[in-house]
């Protein structure tokens, strides 16, 4: 299978930036580097430079593909690692000691990390954790699970809906495609034994539906069960909201290059951890999961340009047989990792409006996970408008880590307006590889949240989320 990274637009950004300027060397006058392997066979890599100011960067990198080279990785990328080097701070993280869905991996072997730095070089004056993708989701759980060892969070483009909504959702678009294009067929959507045949398969399935008007009808409505948006390329410009053909195209790309191998083949890892299926779709209703998606207007336009009938696909979904999931396996999935929102510190998260592997509205669920939690104080969450999945350039992903530094600093959270945050990013130059994107935006509800406020036997009954959510103060 071709190597699949929860990081692949931020890794094509950064490859752009190393063609696109020469990097001035950084101004460090030695650098203390230490690599080695954790009891786990994880490994891992610190840097520190002289001088150094004494905070210390623990970073969390996104989804390996299984089979796939696995280093230990300090920083997203070279030129911002040049950048923090080259103003003192210390850098380090591990591989985890497993590729896939590393969580339950990661969330050990960074305190490890932990550890050995502070043996080896003391202990910081500041340790803040920051990751991206999957390394979101870690970050999130790492100051869940070891609050004391952390003064900050900067979690980008993280999977911070966290593990259970976030395949459960995916489940709802994957239920949807196969009802339309392999109904009764050999395709897999759980319980996944044949990972390379049935992406193959679905991809051929995901062709041939794409040459049609109802194809491509029904395609924009299993995407809009799970939001995707309609904005593939990062270079090129958002789609007009009333560009509704263009919008599916984009779909179809964010489904064929980066969604369906996690939907249809990386699904049996995440399953052969857990030990079962881990996604349900149990009193789901799919006409409430329609009305609540941001993209209805398209997938109704469509229909009615194929003549098709959506009221009766979508009574099709809710007269499918459903999928339950195995109760171990879901156990294994909220250890690894739901979130209760009890953060105790400052985290500010950074995301991409137009981000269809990680969908924007991850964004919402964590915070009202925190609101929950009486917790709202310590967070903040910024936007950048790309299409893309982590394509930060370098300048927004400093201004973000500065802005939280000076969160600690003052004890209180400055200017985040985004025509101030894309000033601080114009101003540092070469670190843009184009202008500066943030946005003020608010990310629309995630369509099938669970956290620790989730009564669980509740929501497998089939209960909505509002009658199974402890608590009345739930933003909706």
């Amino acid at each position: 299978m071709q190597e699949i990274s929860l990081r692949t637009g931020f890794l094509f950004v950064s490859a752009l930036l190393l063609l696109s300027f020469p990097f001035t060397p950084p101004a460090y006058a030695a650098l203390t580097t230490q690599s080695g392997t954790l009891p786990d066979g994880a490994a891992y890599l610190i840097e520190i430079p002289s001088p150094w100011n004494g905070t210390l960067l623990l970073y969390s990198h996104g989804y390996v593909t299984p089979g796939s080279a696995n280093p230990a990785q300090d920083v997203g990328d070279p030129i911002t690692r040049a950048f923090l080097l080259a103003n003192g701070f210390a850098l380090a993280g591990s591989s985890y000691a497993h590729t896939g869905w590393a969580i339950q991996e990661a969330l050990l072997d960074q305190v490890g990390v932990l550890d050995v730095f502070t043996t080896m070089f003391g202990k910081p004056k500041r340790t803040i954790a920051w990751g991206h993708s999957l390394g979101g989701i870690i970050t999130a759980g790492l100051i869940q699970r070891n609050p004391q060892r952390f003064d900050a969070a900067l979690p980008m483009c993280g999977v911070l809906s966290g593990g259970v909504a976030t395949w459960n959702q995916a489940l709802d678009g994957a239920f949807a495609f196969k009802a339309f294009f392999n109904f009764g067929g050999p395709l897999e959507v759980v319980n996944i034994t044949n990972p390379l045949p049935n992406l193959a398969l679905a991809e051929s399935l995901l062709s041939h539906a794409q040459a049609t008007p109802e194809g491509r009808a029904r395609l924009a409505l299993a995407a809009a069960l799970g939001d995707t948006p309609g904005w593939f390329d990062p270079a090129s410009p958002e789609p007009a909201a009333n560009d509704f053909a263009a919008q599916e195209t984009n779909q179809f790309l964010w489904f064929q290059f980066v969604d369906f191998p996690f939907i249809f083949a990386l699904r049996a890892e995440l399953e052969f951890r857990a030990g079962g299926n881990p996604s349900w779709n149990t009193g789901v209703n799919y006409f409430d999961q329609f009305e609540n998606s941001v993209n209805k207007d398209e997938v109704r336009a469509l229909y009615q340009v194929a003549g098709l009938n959506l009221e009766n696909d979508l009574e099709t979904l809710n007269h499918a047989a459903r999928i339950s999931a195995n109760p171990t396996s879901v156990e294994y999935l909220e250890q690894n990792i739901i979130f209760n929102g009890d953060i105790g510190i400052p985290v500010l998260t950074l995301h991409t409006t137009g981000d269809g592997l990680v969908v924007n509205q991850n964004e919402t669920a964590y915070r009202n996970t925190v609101r929950q939690a009486d917790e709202e104080r310590s967070l903040r969450q910024i936007f950048v408008h790309r299409a893309g999945h982590c394509t930060f350039t370098p300048a927004e992903t400093v201004v973000a880590l500065e802005k939280l530094i000076a969160r600690l600093d003052s004890g209180r959270w400055g200017d985040l307006e985004a025509a101030d945050l894309n000033t601080e990013a114009s101003g540092l130059g070469p670190l843009n590889i184009r202008p500066p994107a943030f946005i003020r935006f608010d990310s629309e509800p995630f369509l099938r949240p669970f956290d620790a406020f989730i009564d669980r036997r509740c929501e497998r009954r089939g209960g909505s989320e509002q009658d199974c959510h402890v608590g009345t103060d739930r933003e909706h």
